[in-house]
């Protein structure tokens, strides 16, 4: 099928494209890549497996898409946070810190399960080394913004980083109001430097908005 036929389905296909992607996250998120199989997802949304190919050419071009979801999502966000405008060093991770806060930025449930499929495919563990030294670098970016030479600035971004990949990877499940309670000194942690109370305010206000009942 080509892709001018597989881009417009016939109006009585049941689900769409963005149905299908969701299936597919939700899956590799639950039950891992090797349960995101074109049956299994068909029935998981009660249709013909048959519309699949409506919007994919085939499995693989369905596994580069969530990929690509991945890193438009997760990877981009942490850029886009890391790149913001701030007056010092701990507002600028203060902006990272978003990410980790909320989930529509940064999902650590399908970071997780990019992760576990990377263990299985040298082909994602590549995609997944990449993504990782991106989101160092633009960390270490941000640092180097605030006068820190490079090398010093390497390692705080993989310290804070890797840090918060390991408080994912072991599932610490701690609450918005304890994170809010360490935030201060995971800043100087991190920087060397003391927020100022001005920071730390918004900041908890931003979070306070984003996480509703925390």
């Amino acid at each position: 099928m080509t892709d001018a036929a597989r881009s417009e389905p016939p109006a009585h296909t049941k689900v769409t494209r963005e149905e299908w992607l969701q299936a597919a996250l939700d899956t590799l998120i639950e039950d891992g890549v090797d349960r995101v199989k074109i049956l299994n997802l068909a029935t998981r949304l009660q249709v013909s497996r048959s519309s699949f190919y409506w919007y994919f050419k085939d499995r693989r071009e369905l596994l580069d898409t969530l990929l690509d979801h991945w890193r438009q999502t997760n990877t981009r966000a942490i850029a886009e946070q890391a790149a913001l405008p701030s007056q010092t060093i701990t507002e600028g991770i203060i902006h990272v810190f978003r990410c980790w806060v909320d989930e529509r930025l940064f999902d650590p449930r399908l970071d997780f399960a990019i992760r576990e499929w990377a263990r299985r495919s040298s082909r994602v563990r590549q995609i997944l080394d990449a993504a990782d030294d991106e989101r160092v670098r633009v960390i270490a970016g941000l640092f180097e913004r605030h006068g820190f030479e490079p090398t010093e600035a390497f390692v705080r971004a993989r310290v804070l980083y890797f840090m918060q990949i390991g408080y994912y990877a072991l599932d610490l499940g701690e609450s918005l109001p304890q994170r809010q309670a360490l935030a201060r000194h995971y800043l100087k942690c991190f920087s060397g430097q003391d927020p100022r109370p001005e920071e730390l305010t918004e900041f908890f206000d931003w979070t306070e908005r984003a996480v509703p009942g925390g």
